[in-house]
């Protein structure tokens, strides 16, 4: 695990911690942090450098470092042989990106982005439905920020769900922003193909943190809510809750996705990018429009 920031300790190491025959590797420049989560969860193996990790001979990284770096951090990794997990995104621009992922083709290595919200409990419950109509909110409460920094690092969460609950190809692509001052206010990303529309909306002035996703069609309604309240609108109104001891990693798909990572490499198989990148391209595209 390479940065050990507040969503990897809160998320991942919990998670990939538990995972029997995984002997973790951890690497950040904090020491003090280092030492502490290596003392909490009893690892031996601890780094400060990408290069003293490399020369560990591990098989597989978790990089969670932030965005900037990830290009840094990545392409040695794969140079070197070492199948790599990256936190959304693969890096701040598509260029970038696509530099990556032909490199992981060249090496033969996975490279697998973090989106967690195809593994989701809820979010798959969705791409079971039938979807003529999809709406997606992600709203932050007042916090307006640079363009390419909101839609790469937040936002993408919100195009790529779109992406993965569409039932066909995209054909369609519509975008609208409010910039106010440098910073992005709201986006709204509309997907469109043969008999589906996706909305996705972001409102980064907004007074709640919140997120919420919602199919409808052929008679059925489903909406989640904050990835972990379930709402059928089908013959009335039922709520059901994240049950009590299902935990968070796990209802917000990060164990999903971390064992579908482990389990491709230690069975030999390789996980492409390409369909991430797809992801990125429209990211750019946002971008874009709103600079």
């Amino acid at each position: 695990m390479i940065g050990l920031g507040d969503i990897a300790e809160k998320a991942y190491l919990p998670v990939l911690a538990a995972q029997p025959a995984l002997d973790l590797h951890l690497c950040t420049r904090n020491r003090a942090r280092l030492d502490r989560l290596g003392d909490a969860y009893r690892i031996a193996e601890r780094s400060e450098h990408v290069d003293e990790v490399i020369k560990a001979g591990v098989a597989a990284a978790f990089v969670h470092a932030a965005t900037d770096a990830h290009p840094e951090i990545v392409e040695p990794l794969l140079s070197a042989g070492i199948h790599v997990y990256v936190d959304k995104p693969i890096a701040y621009t598509l260029a970038e990106s696509e530099h990556l992922v032909r490199l992981a083709k060249a090496e033969n290595r996975s490279l697998m982005v973090g989106f967690n919200r195809r593994h989701a409990p809820g979010y798959a419950g969705l791409a079971a439905l039938p979807r003529h109509l999809i709406l997606m909110e992600k709203n932050r409460a007042n916090y307006p920020d640079a363009p390419r920094r909101a839609i790469f690092d937040d936002f993408i969460h919100v195009v790529d769900t779109l992406r993965f609950l569409a039932p066909g190809p995209v054909t369609g692509t519509s975008i609208r922003t409010r910039v106010k001052d440098g910073l992005i206010e709201h986006i709204v990303l509309e997907l469109s193909g043969d008999g589906f529309t996706a909305i996705g909306v972001m409102n980064r002035a907004s007074g709640a943190n919140e997120e919420t996703c919602e199919v409808m069609g052929d008679g059925i309604k489903r909406r989640v809510v904050n990835l972990g309240d379930v709402i059928d609108y089908r013959d009335g109104e039922t709520l059901a809750r994240r049950p009590d001891w299902v935990p968070v990693g796990r209802q917000r798909g990060i164990e999903q996705v971390c064992l579908e990572f482990l389990t491709a490499v230690r069975e030999g198989r390789t996980i492409s990018a390409d369909d991430a990148l797809a992801t990125h391209a429209i990211c750019e595209d946002i971008v874009a429009q709103a600079t």
